[in-house]
């Protein structure tokens, strides 16, 4: 037996740099995996079944519901998006960690339904940088982008429920920050009960 590895939540507004920290912190740890979520909506161009999500139809996905097969889900505009426990349990088990990267309310859906998950909130200095930010990518309507600083502006009473704040105003402490994080939490006794074990053993008179 070993002991299983980390589920790692990862949340924040859209211009905060998680994606960039996720990949960084893949590159540092490679036993990390990507959870590939599930969804009843259509590929697009480029799109991979069980590369980009797990494709699948809205009868299909509700029975999956109903079996209670998911970790977190959301509908988004009529289509399912969901976290297949199996594929994230199975992982774990090997001792692997696995990374999600998702909103305030998948999050709190898994952190109901495995307590030790660790969830980190990645959000930039302020609302005027994460509006430069947003808007300096040239990639949505101005309309758009209002609705991304409001939600992110009502999404700061949530800080709390997660273990961890990370402020990206510089990428690389950011990716440092949350390296540490995940290093710390790796070397928890509460989550190294085989390695106690072991230790022990090895130190018997």
């Amino acid at each position: 037996m070993q002991d299983p590895g980390l589920l790692i939540v990862v949340s924040g507004p859209s211009g905060a740099g998680k994606g960039t920290v996720c990949d960084a912190l893949r590159q540092s740890f490679p036993q990390i995996e990507y959870s590939i979520s599930m969804t009843t909506r259509a590929p697009r161009p480029g799109e991979t079944d069980g590369v980009n999500y797990f494709f699948t139809d809205n009868p299909h996905f509700e029975e999956l519901l109903a079996e209670d097969a998911f970790l977190e889900h959301a509908k988004v505009y009529d289509h399912y998006y969901g976290t297949p426990k199996k594929y994230v349990f199975d992982q774990l088990e090997k001792g692997h960690h696995v990374m999600l990267e998702i909103d305030i309310q998948g999050a709190m859906q898994v952190r109901q339904r495995y307590s030790q998950a660790l969830l980190i909130y990645i959000v930039p200095p302020s609302m005027d940088v994460l509006a430069n930010r947003l808007r300096s990518r040239h990639t949505d309507a101005e309309e758009t982008i209002c609705g991304r600083l409001a939600k992110a502006s009502d999404e700061l009473a949530w800080i709390e429920k997660y273990d961890y704040l990370i402020v990206n105003d510089d990428l690389q402490v950011a990716i440092d920050q949350a390296a540490a994080i995940l290093t710390a939490e790796a070397l928890k006794t509460s989550r190294n009960a085989q390695k106690i074990a072991a230790v022990r053993d090895l130190y018997k008179k």
